[in-house]
């Protein structure tokens, strides 16, 4: 698939490019972003440009993952990442400490929703790993429905089993769990997921 933009009144959603480079490295010196993804550590430069590299342009061109970078309506500076990965039709994030209770993932992971469901997409299954609060929170404002905690699709730094907390949205809107969101997985940290 071609890549598609995506905006709002608050953000715009493209695709990363090297340009990207030096915002995604500043990024991903955040301990939070470290903690709940498994991007490498440290992180550098040329981790950022193998990133766009390999993961990015080749991702949408075998429609295996659609990601973009989120930014500021009217801003070039890349704030975040968020990706759909089609195997399994799963949602992951990330935003910069810099862009965090601003809404911005709130809107990302909207429209995102929207265009996915858009594509045909039945449902949009989210996971993070057991303990993120604020991907948790993120996933919870989409009206995700809580479907239960397991191993999770990506495993831990280093290939190590992990936990996830595990979500789903199905494009009709009918809950896909009657599960209620335990109680640890509410708070307001931020904006982060798998």
């Amino acid at each position: 698939m071609l890549p598609v933009t995506l905006s709002s009144d608050r953000v715009h959603l493209d695709v990363p490019t090297r340009a990207d480079a030096a915002a995604i490295t500043e990024a991903c010196q955040d301990p939070d972003i470290v903690r709940w993804t498994t991007i490498p550590t440290p992180y550098t430069a040329r981790d950022a440009t193998t990133f766009v590299d390999a993961l990015v342009g080749p991702g949408w061109a075998s429609d295996r993952e659609y990601t973009w970078a989120i930014r500021r309506t009217g801003s070039t500076w890349l704030e975040g990442v968020i990706g759909y990965r089609t195997a399994h039709r799963d949602l992951g994030f990330w935003l910069a400490p810099s862009a965090r209770g601003t809404g911005l993932m709130h809107d990302a992971v909207g429209l995102v929703l929207d265009w996915a469901f858009a594509q045909g997409a039945p449902d949009v299954y989210w996971e993070c790993y057991a303990g993120n609060t604020a991907s948790a929170s993120v996933a919870r404002a989409a009206g995700f429905s809580y479907t239960g905690s397991g191993p999770a699709l990506i495993p831990g730094r280093g290939g190590a089993p992990t936990t996830a907390w595990k979500g789903l949205r199905r494009a009709d809107g009918t809950p896909a769990s009657d599960l209620p969101w335990p109680p640890e997985t509410f708070g307001d940290a931020g904006s982060l997921g798998p």
